[in-house]
């Protein structure tokens, strides 16, 4: 996904099909400004509220947001001893940050002599997402990560039949799904319930988030004697790029058969 992930210009496995060359390093880095505010909370407290953000892409990583240090609240933070060395932006040195009795410990991170070729992170820290307790874009609570500008997600309706099998069972048979396109990931196909043979899902207590979809709640599919852990979702309350598969079903396993066929 995006520049650095599932096949992007800055991914270790960036495209061939290019009439140029990135003279770059195999692990690369580039920071852009972030266009929104952003705060974060830790025990309903502001800790970090930042409208001069920076995203940092680098090679297999998420895109991870750095402020300046003085858009996180400095009364906050405690020493630590904790450090680290990334071999591309230099030495790390670490900060609690402490809310009344609760202690997040080494939450901060910054770069305070970093290395010649990220010279632009001085001055900037960052906080881990998982530290605080809420973050927002502008007025909007975000989970998972900020989003990537270079992510996309589409949606479209589609003519293509699809059949989802396990063995000689039909789970799903459409010939109206949606099929979603997400930057760096095959194509998704989901089906209407309708076309889903729903007495053969029980629900499973696995939920997963994605910033740009929302969240899914996930199947178990059942055969028989058979039992197959996680292999349909559902995106119940999708966020707005995702409307167009509100309640439908997809499905992804490897012991799930999903054939197509162009109408």
């Amino acid at each position: 996904m995006s520049l650095t992930l599932g096949g992007g210009p800055l991914a270790a496995d960036a495209p061939k099909t290019v009439n140029y060359t990135v003279e770059s390093p195999r692990h690369s880095l580039f920071m852009e400004p972030f266009p929104r505010r952003v705060r974060a909370e830790i025990g309903g407290r502001t800790v970090l509220d930042s409208e001069r953000g920076y995203l940092v892409h680098e090679t297999h990583l998420l895109p991870v947001l750095y402020v300046p240090e003085e858009d996180i609240r400095q009364g906050m933070l405690q020493p630590s001893d904790h450090t680290t060395h990334c071999p591309y932006k230099g030495d790390a040195t670490y900060r609690h940050v402490k809310v009344g009795e609760r202690v997040v410990e080494n939450a901060v991170w910054s770069y305070p002599q970093p290395k010649d070729e990220a010279y632009w992170l001085r001055g900037l820290a960052s906080l881990y997402w998982d530290a605080a307790d809420a973050w927002f874009d502008e007025a909007e609570r975000v989970y998972g990560h900020l989003p990537d500008p270079y992510h996309r997600v589409d949606t479209r309706r589609s003519h293509t039949i699809v059949r989802v099998s396990v063995g000689d069972q039909v789970l799903a048979l459409s010939a109206n799904p949606v099929v979603l396109s997400e930057t760096g990931l095959p194509n998704r196909y989901y089906l209407p319930p309708s076309d889903v043979r729903r007495e053969l899902l029980t629900p499973s207590t696995t939920r997963t988030y994605c910033p740009y979809k929302g969240g899914a709640c996930y199947f178990n599919i059942r055969v028989g004697d058979r039992e197959i852990a996680d292999a349909a979702w559902t995106i119940p309350h999708p966020l707005q790029e995702g409307q167009d598969v509100r309640d439908h079903y997809c499905f992804l396993h490897d012991e799930v058969t999903i054939d197509l066929e162009k109408a």
